[in-house]
Order: structure tokens, then sequence, then C-alpha cells
């Protein structure tokens, strides 16, 4: 019997709490709750996936209901949409009070997200009952606390991302304040020079009107030849009189639009890595913290040292983690536990949320069905040939080239009787490929659910054959000749030559770099759209609704504002995002946890390495809870199929990479900061060090 056995029964309340905090520092979140068992039973509801979508749920009906009120294009009933607004409100209003139910009193009032949705939520109710009452009076208004709505979205704890946008924008605006006084400073002397030049030469545009004779006008139309919106239009009169006259918008542009924008970009940049530097540093000590706080609730004296024991970990684990399977539980405490001691040291326990995040596959080698029906054809002299070629990396390159050769025919005319009966012959080509493939390797494990390209070959060469089918059957059948169906195929053509970039180890490395910034440009378009839809209405001159560009001049205020606030701010702060990506996954290495947990299954004998499962000799099939296995039988597995694998590292959040590259430069032994220094951080702060990130681990 192994010694877990004698281990004391801990505490039901304990475990909760403990899980709790390990489960935070999995998912990096940085509430504090109260550690009352009551109190944890609340935060695990707060924090249930059903909480958290109805209260998005709640927030986007709450953001849409502008679509349906006056004016609106769909408009409904005032009563209805009231209606729907009390109950978003009653729903923020409960989640908050649900909130200050599992965090320290102190800690909720002394939040200024919790004070701001308060406020949001009284101010709107006010609004609706004023609103109210004047319409049933007749009288006419505005709901003028519609634009308090994103606050909702901004403040609950489930917008993380969004503050991030939102401080990431706070902290920029002072750095670039600078160089926009001195951008502003050169775009006015620009104009007054213009003034000087072109002010009094009588000249006009293509409208008739007068040309660069108001200072303001000028400024605001150079202001817009920053963006190249206006251009060339608004030099052409300049040009046309003289085209020396091209020099001077020459000058402007090359200062302006390049010289001064890449300042702009190099200042957000510098302060968004900056800042960045120090919010990941939070997260990796308020991480650190958790695993900490967790590891001195389920501590016991072994000897010299405190230790989790055995039993304790396996408990904590299925709490915090319900969904692995016995064998990945069992393959986890071997790494944390690698001399088999029967417990867990400080050390490898503030491993475990790592431990968690890293995806570990449990798959089982399948046997090809040809294998069973026929072994003696399929294990054959000629059999293994064929087998053995497909496999071959010349195999790859080969339609690699065949798809290049392709592209070039593609270009081609398509009325050449040849370049079309050529489509034929690649499509031969392309169907004998995918036959090969499921003949060499196992149907399922080919077409497993990890297998991305393998079912975008099969679809794109599918389609493209039914619709080649469909578009010659027509043409044969009659006169008929479908634009929509030769549109189609046309496409179908194209899209194979996708498939080369997944071939190619630096267009991988591209390809990884923007699925892994998708969740941020998501919110950063968000944010940009929301700011569109602030766009003024335009009101009406003599009965006309005037131009863009003929706006008052408060409007023309507006757009430059805009400009500011999305371009050289929004879209700034997302490139400096997309850079430090490309820089964080150029040097990315594995780290010190994947490289036990590879060890390990090395070890112990079920290991699988990525390029024999990109091949497609393994499928991926997880084990469920009910395939109870013991600890001593991991040793076995290889015997009855079972292997193991850490997943692709293709999407992975930016940030978390970031955060593991200072996690490396923690020491073990080092807890780190208290709760309010860590909240209290700041870039300049040298407590215990600023991260480099200039590896990764």
């Amino acid at each position: 019997m192994s010694a877990a056995a004698w281990d004391p029964p801990l505490a039901q309340e304990d475990l909760l709490l403990a899980a709790a905090y390990v489960y935070d520092a999995q998912y990096n979140r940085n509430i504090p709750f109260e550690t009352s068992p009551q109190a944890v039973r609340l935060y695990y509801l707060y924090n249930h996936w059903t909480m958290q979508a109805a209260t998005y749920f709640f927030i986007f009906v709450d953001l849409f209901l502008a679509v349906f009120e006056d004016p609106a294009v769909y408009p409904l009933p005032f009563l209805a949409t009231s209606l729907v607004e009390v109950l978003c409100l009653l729903v923020f209003f409960g989640r908050l009070v649900h909130f200050a139910k599992v965090t320290p009193r102190n800690v909720f009032w002394k939040d200024t997200k919790n004070i701001c949705i308060m406020i949001a939520i009284l101010v709107t109710l006010i609004d609706l009952i004023i609103y109210g009452a004047l319409k049933i009076s007749n009288v006419n208004s505005i709901r003028w606390s519609r634009f308090l709505r994103p606050i909702f979205l901004i403040n609950f704890a489930e917008s993380r991302q969004i503050r991030r946008v939102f401080r990431s924008i706070r902290n920029t605006l002072p750095e670039i304040t600078y160089v926009f006084l001195l951008f502003m400073f050169s775009v006015l002397m620009f104009s007054l020079m213009a003034l000087k030049l072109f002010g009094d030469r009588n000249l006009r545009t293509v409208e008739g009107s007068p040309y660069f004779t108001n200072y303001l006008e000028i400024v605001f139309d150079l202001y817009v030849l920053v963006t190249t919106a206006n251009s060339p239009d608004v030099m052409m009169p300049a040009f046309d009189f003289s085209w020396w006259y091209s020099l001077f918008f020459i000058t402007y542009v090359v200062i302006n639009t390049y010289l001064f924008m890449s300042v702009f970009l190099a200042v957000v940049y510098n302060n968004y890595r900056k800042h960045l530097k120090n919010e990941i540093r939070k997260l990796a000590y308020m991480k650190r913290h958790k695993m900490v706080e967790a590891f001195n609730i389920l501590k016991v004296k072994e000897g010299t040292e405190f230790v989790v024991k055995e039993a304790q970990w396996k408990q904590l684990v299925k709490l915090v983690a319900p969904d692995i399977s016995t064998s990945h539980r069992e393959l986890l405490l071997r790494v944390s536990d690698d001399e088999q001691k029967g417990y867990v040291d400080k050390k490898s326990f503030v491993r475990l949320a790592d431990l968690l995040n890293i995806q570990v596959i449990a798959m089982r080698i399948q046997t090809h069905p040809l294998e069973h029906w026929m072994p003696h054809v399929y294990n054959s002299a000629v059999s293994l040939f064929i087998r053995s070629m497909v496999q071959h990396k010349g195999f790859v390159w080969t339609y690699d080239v065949i798809i290049l050769i392709n592209a070039v025919f593609i270009a081609l005319d398509e009325e050449n009787p040849l370049i079309s009966y050529a489509e034929w012959v690649f499509l031969s080509l392309y169907i004998i490929e995918i036959l090969l493939k499921v003949y060499t390797y196992e149907p399922r494990a080919f077409f497993a659910k990890t297998q991305f390209w393998n079912w975008f070959d099969t679809f794109i060469i599918i389609a493209a054959l039914v619709a080649t089918i469909l578009n010659t059957s027509l043409k044969s059948a009659s006169q008929y000749n479908s634009q929509q169906v030769l549109d189609i195929v046309f496409i179908l053509r194209v899209l194979r030559l996708i498939r080369i970039v997944d071939s190619i180890q630096r267009f991988r490395v591209i390809m990884n770099t923007l699925i892994n910034i998708v969740p941020t440009m998501l919110t950063f378009g968000g944010l940009a759209l929301y700011t569109t839809w602030s766009n003024p209405e335009p009101t009406e001159v003599n009965g006309k609704t005037p131009h863009t560009i003929d706006f008052n001049e408060a409007a023309k205020l507006y757009f430059i504002a805009f400009h500011v606030v999305v371009v050289i701010m929004i879209i700034n702060i997302l490139i400096a995002f997309i850079l430090e990506a490309f820089f964080v996954e150029y040097s990315l290495e594995k780290s010190e946890v994947e490289t036990a947990i590879e060890r390990k299954i090395q070890e112990l004998g079920v290991g699988i390495q990525e390029e024999e499962l990109r091949d497609g000799k393994l499928i991926d099939n997880m084990e469920t809870n009910e395939n109870d296995l013991g600890g001593e039988e991991i040793t076995k597995k290889k015997s009855k199929g079972l292997m193991f694998k850490i997943a692709s590292k293709r999407y992975r959040t930016v940030d978390a990479l970031l955060q593991r590259m200072f996690e490396a430069e923690i020491l073990p032994e080092d807890d780190g900061p208290s709760v309010d220094e860590i909240l209290n951080l700041s870039p300049a702060d040298v407590y215990p060090k600023n991260p480099t990130f200039d590896s990764a681990a």
C-alpha cells in the first residue's frame, strides 16, 4: 500500500479554498476574495461560465438597444426598450451584489470599477424616469445616459482585455502629448506658409471655391492631407499654377505623414512595452502569491521541509481540473513528484498552474482498417514502398511544386482548351494525393479534429471537383454559362495555394502570430467600432444635410479628435502589440515545465514526437474519467497503445508567452512581494528587478 493511503483527510473547506487559489493562478485572475467557506462557494459560483456568459449576454443586449431606440431604423415602443433596459440593470446590480459578497468590504469600495457601475446604474434609472415622464407629457427630450452603457462592458471583472486597452490609451496619452504638440506646431507653420504662398494668387478649387484663403480651413485641409484622404486633390490647384509648388506639399507629406507618424508609433510602442512589462510582472507575482497561499493551506511537515501529500495533491487537481483523465493526472504527479517520494515539495507545487495550462494529449495507436481486412496485401513490398514514399518529405515537396505550377495555369487564359484540360490533370493529381494519404495513414487519424490542413485539402478538392463537373455539365448540356459556378471554381483553385503556407517554417511563424493576436485584434476592433458609432449626427442647414467636409467647425474638431484617438493611439497600440507578438514568437522556446513533462513522457516510454503526429500516425483520442488507471499502470500504457504528447505550440496568447518569459527570471524560492505591493507596482519600481524579456525560458 502506498504511503498516500495513510494521509489524514483534509477538510473540504480548506481543499476548496486551495483549489480556488490554484484556479485563479491558472487563469491569471487577480480578484481578492474572502476566505470563509460561504464566500469561497459564492466565489466558485461567481466564476462559473454560465454566470459569465449571462453577464456578457445582458451587456450586449443593453448595448444593442440603441438599434431599436429613437432615432433608429427599427424603432420599438419606449415601454418595450425601457423594460429590457431595466431588466439588464437588475442583472448588473445582482452581479455587483454577488461580487460584493465574495470580496472584502474595503477592497470592494476602493475599486473604482464598482463605483462606476453603481453610478451608471443610478444615472440610467434617473434618465429613464425623466425621459418617460417627459414622453408621457409629449415633451421631446433625449436619452443622455446612453453613452454610459459601455461602462458595463468595461468595468465588470470579466473584461480584463478591454480595460487593458483603456489603460494603454491612458498611459500613452501623456507620452504622445509632447509629440502631438510638436506635430500640430508643424501643421500650423505649414498652414501659415500656405496662406502666404497661395492666398493672394486668386486660385480656385475644382468646385470654384477660393483656394487656401482662410487660415483655419487651410489647417484642417492640411491635417486631412496627413491622412492622405484628400490627396492629391488638395494639391492640384497649386500644381496647375506651377509645378514648383509640388515641392511644398512633398516636404509637408514627408515631414508630417511619414516622419511624425513614425515617431508616434515609436513613442507608443516604447510606452506600451514599458507598461506591458509591468502588467506581466504583476500577473506573474500574483500567480506565484496565489500558488504559495494554496501550498500553505495544504502543507504538512515531512522531515525538515513542508510538503503536500500525494493524496491531497490528487484531490486538489480533481477539483481544479475535473475534466482531465486519470492517466493525465498521474503523468502530472510523476512530473511533480519526480522521485516518487509520495509528496510534492513547494518548488514543484508552485508549478501546478503551469502544468495544468499545458495541453497534454492522450492518443491511442490505431491500425489501418486495410491491415485488418487484407494484411498480406497491405504489408506487401509494393504497399510498403507506396506508404514509405507518401511519408517521405519529398512527397510533400513534390505536391508543393505541383500547386505552384497549377497557380501559373490558373493565371493563363481559361478559353484555351489545353489550359482547360490541364485543370482536370491537376484535379486528378490532388485526388490521387488524398487517396494515397488515406491509404497510408489510419483514416481516423488523418481526419482527426486536430488535422486542420487535411480537412482543408479534402474539402477544397471535393468542392472543386463538384464545381468543375457541374460547370462542364452545364456547358455541354446547353449554351448556359453560369458565372457564379465559374467564380466558385476560380476561388477554389486559388485557395489551394494557401496549403503551401504550412509547409514553410517562416510562414508558420507568421500564421501562428496572426492566430495568436486574433482575440486582441477583436478587442481593439470593437473599441474602434464603438468610437466610430459615436459619429455625430449631421445637422440640417437650410433644409439640406451638408457633406462631411462641409460640417461646422465643431464637427471638424470631432474628426481631428477621432483621428488622434483611433489612428494615432488605438491603431498604433495595436501595431505595438503585433510587433511584440512577433518578437515573442521568433524567440519562443520550450518552457522549463514543458521540458519536464516531455522528459517524463519519454522516461515512461509513452511519448510521441510532433513530426509523427503531423504525419497522421496517431489519433487524437482523449481519455475520460471513466478510464480509471492507477499510478502503477502508467508505465504499461505503451503496450496498450496509449501515448502522450504536448499539444502544438499554436494558439497561445501573447500575454501567456510573455508571462512565461518573465516567470523564468523569478527564483524558485522567491515568494514575491505582498499583495498590496504587487497591485501598486509601477514601471519605475525595481523590486525585486525589472523583467528583461530578453530570452525565453
